[in-house]
């Protein structure tokens, strides 16, 4: 439930990003495009060649995701899932589109046209979607030469001979030919997470969490150099004074526990009902919003995330059932009487 929920949250905040998503990428195609002439990409040799390019790209910004720091603060909610199965695949960032489009421009400049950008995108991710799961093992020279579940168990694991390796999307031969492929050992579990596990399952608080580590370092860190290195160095790094100040304990893969609140059947029944009707929130949201004015929009987003937020605050037990309906009520009277009054005024 976190982890759709969390690809429900990145679905319905990516309505107000689309410039970012495919704007800047059109506006780059429109003006300063080497290649003028995009005949080409429309061919089949040119979808291909355009699937493979925009593989390329996802490689880098992969990478980059988890090379440095202001990237991963995007990624690491991806990331943060203990457990590993299909589900994780929706697991998904609400802030990746701030910096991500910028590894996708070479893309623009050799011509390759905004819908068959879009396509190849939506292929690429489509095809990442199966190989988040344990119950498919090695599967010989596929593993070789495509992302697999094997080779992205290992992507998603803490271990250190697993850590930040295997970047590709559909193609492994990024990894082979970059330097940061490893290959699963039968010998040696995979351990899912993060190394600063979140243990929680506030949604807001998962996509936020990095940037409020790298702020804080930022902040109390008196090197002017160091307040910018913070956020483009890897993962982990931080200033010497303030690691003095702020010790953190190190990580020991030995002493990593799987975070499980205990809930009663009674809290699962309830839970799954919420999120049932919060899908079906988030559908209608999806459906309607193209037609929508942008106030309304913010407007039942910030429903839908009160909803999201309550659902995840139960299964944590933070807040009882009967509480959790009060604050979605009072969310869906405030979006509507917002709806209405705005409505009236512009009347």
């Amino acid at each position: 439930m976190n982890s759709i929920g969390l690809g429900m949250l990145s679905q319905v905040s990516a309505v107000f990003t689309r410039l970012l998503r495919i704007g800047i990428y059109t506006a780059v195609f429109s003006t300063v495009t080497l290649l003028p002439d995009s005949s080409f990409w429309t061919t089949p040799a040119g979808w291909l060649l355009a699937l493979v390019f925009y593989d390329f790209c996802y490689y880098w910004l992969h990478r980059a995701g988890h090379r440095s720091a202001v990237f991963w603060a995007a990624h690491v909610v991806h990331h943060h899932s203990q457990d590993y199965n299909v589900s994780t695949a929706l697991r998904q960032t609400s802030s990746g589109a701030l910096f991500g489009w910028v590894f996708y421009l070479p893309m623009a400049l050799a011509g390759v046209p905004p819908l068959v950008f879009g396509v190849v995108a939506l292929v690429d991710l489509l095809y990442q979607y199966w190989i988040h799961t344990q119950q498919i093992g090695k599967l010989d020279w596929f593993d070789r030469v495509f992302a697999s579940p094997s080779s992205h168990r290992v992507h998603h694991a803490v271990n250190d001979r697993y850590l930040d390796k295997n970047y590709g999307g559909i193609l492994i031969l990024w990894d082979r030919l970059f330097g940061s492929y490893a290959v699963e050992d039968d010998d040696e579990r995979c351990v899912y997470g993060t190394r600063s596990p979140l243990n929680s399952w506030a949604p807001l608080r998962a996509n936020a969490e990095v940037y409020s580590v790298l702020q804080r370092d930022s902040w109390h860190t008196r090197s002017w150099g160091d307040k910018l290195r913070v956020w483009l160095k890897p993962p982990g790094w931080r200033p010497a004074d303030v690691a003095e100040r702020f010790p953190r304990p190190d990580f020991d893969i030995h002493q990593a526990t799987t975070y499980a609140p205990p809930t009663s059947r009674t809290m699962q029944l309830f839970a799954a009902l919420q999120f049932v009707a919060l899908l079906a929130g988030v559908g209608a949201f999806l459906w309607l919003t193209d037609g929508w004015p942008l106030w309304q929009s913010a407007v039942w987003l910030s429903v839908l995330v009160a909803t999201l937020w309550a659902l995840g605050a139960v299964m944590q037990g933070r807040i009882t059932m009967g509480e959790a309906l009060m604050i979605e009520c009072g969310a869906l009277a405030m979006a509507t009487s917002a709806s209405g009054l705005i409505e009236w005024h512009r009347v």
